[in-house]
């Protein structure tokens, strides 16, 4: 793959696929929940998320491989592991593209009721498709262009919302968005949970590692920088829009959102920021698909995926075009799932895949200090422990069916896993790079010896 890519690319791409216009989305909810005292919610759920990043940027400078958490703890704790880390993870990144896709179907039509549901889907996987075919160049301009809007839009709304909050209430208002008389840390740290949600997206940028510039330095650096700009945009917003509504009661949460831009900029204004926020929600669909199709190649080159069909990149463009277009087709069934059964699919993987990158440096370490080498350990044993301790909070407060479905999901993985492993007598398939002369090409060997389609 092509390694051109910088550090504020990788950052945009990060913080694209988080889509940051979420913490508008699901303001009423996070307020709700935490009984008017949302910035708090995500105070917590940045420091959360970025003991994880800590453990990512760890992770991604010791093996700069575009396979995530499936490169991570293949290496560090087992190849049997590695690969359902992998699968655990395709769990989120297979379907996540459905759902944003789909979230971008349903408020389309809801503005534009004129164009079915089914055809917005439709425009929106195949116009994502499209770029990502050509490359992550063209997918990295877009994403700028449209997390510049994005951008701007929040700047408007961040300065209505202070407008708005200083003449009604003031600075009493503005502390209540914190703390107030009904506030209380159990409802802090549940809409802390549902906060971290936002999150989703930051790991992404380290299958980016094969296409950038430095990846030991660039990714390590993106990564916290990604957790760190999301969740200061996720505070600042959420402070601001609950300081202009204080208090956690709406009419509907799901719309809350909406209702605070109408109030505190009018109608006009909060259709073109609606329209505008589906904007970023396409860059957000464009990083996600991206991100997917790399980590399904690298399964694929492996052998952990079948090699013909997953490990082959264009020869012209570069790119994984089978696996984008497989992404695309998957993304088209959302024509025939609810948002909630959609959403159900992703957040299982997410948050186990966060568990075991965790614990990949814990390992590390533990056999770093067995071989003398010390690291510190606060960086590499207290903060690890802390954020798996946290991943797995977030697993137990998902709902009955994520968890079914995500256990389902691990099933078939063993089950191909016992296949490709014959019964998992054989640690799974490993592409290995060996330079065949000095100044040749590498050679590929896995442990099949079949070598990868170009």
């Amino acid at each position: 793959m092509r390694g051109d890519l910088g550090l504020l690319s990788v950052v945009a791409f990060g913080v694209a696929y988080m889509a940051p216009a979420v913490v508008t989305s699901i303001f009423g909810v996070i307020a709700a929940t935490s009984r008017g005292a949302a910035p708090t919610a995500y105070v917590i759920a940045t420091g959360a998320m970025l003991l994880t990043g800590l453990s990512y940027a760890k992770m991604a400078r010791l093996h700069p491989s575009s396979g995530s958490v499936y490169t991570y703890a293949r290496k560090e704790l087992d190849s049997r592991i590695g690969f359902l880390a992998g699968w655990a993870l395709l769990l989120d990144y297979l379907f996540l593209p459905m759902v944003a896709w789909l979230l971008q179907a349903v408020y389309l039509h809801a503005q534009f009721p004129a164009v079915p549901e089914w055809a917005w889907l439709v425009i929106n996987v195949s116009l994502a498709t499209g770029i990502n075919v050509i490359g992550l160049k063209t997918a990295d301009r877009i994403n700028r262009v449209l997390l510049v809007g994005v951008t701007a839009t929040l700047v408007i709304l961040a300065v209505l919302c202070v407008h708005y909050g200083s003449g009604h209430g003031g600075t009493p208002a503005a502390t209540h968005a914190f703390w107030n008389n009904t506030t209380s840390l159990s409802a802090v740290t549940a809409a802390a949970a549902v906060a971290a949600y936002a999150f989703l997206g930051f790991d992404a940028v380290s299958t980016l590692s094969e296409e950038v510039h430095d990846p030991r330095r660039t990714i390590p650096r993106s990564i916290v920088l990604t957790v760190l700009t999301g969740g200061a945009i996720f505070i600042v917003i959420s402070f601001l829009m609950q300081w202009a509504h204080p208090g956690g009661a709406f009419p509907d949460e799901n719309s809350a959102g909406y209702l605070v831009s109408t109030t505190v900029g009018g109608q006009t204004f909060a259709d073109v920021a609606n329209i505008i926020s589906m904007l970023g929600g396409f860059a957000s669909c464009v990083a996600i698909q991206a991100s997917t199709s790399r980590l399904m190649f690298v399964m694929g080159r492996d052998g952990a995926l079948p090699r013909q069909i997953f490990g082959r990149l264009h020869r012209k463009l570069l790119t994984p075009v089978t696996n984008v277009l497989i992404i695309g087709l998957v993304g088209l069934l959302a024509m025939n799932l609810s948002l909630a059964d959609a959403t159900s699919f992703i957040n299982f993987g997410a948050f186990l895949s966060f568990t075991l990158v965790n614990l990949c440096v814990i390992a590390y370490a533990v056999r770093q200090w067995r071989s003398g080498t010390r690291h510190s350990r606060v960086r590499y044993f207290l903060l690890p422990v802390a954020g798996a301790a946290v991943d797995v909070y977030l697993i137990t407060q998902l709902g009955s069916t994520a968890v079914e479905l995500g256990l389902g999901w691990l099933a078939i993985g063993i089950a191909w896993l016992a296949v490709v492993t014959t019964g998992f007598r054989r640690p799974a398939p490993e592409l290995q790079l060996k330079p065949a002369a000095e100044d040749g090409p590498a050679r590929a060997e896995s442990a099949g010896s079949v070598r990868p389609t170009p």
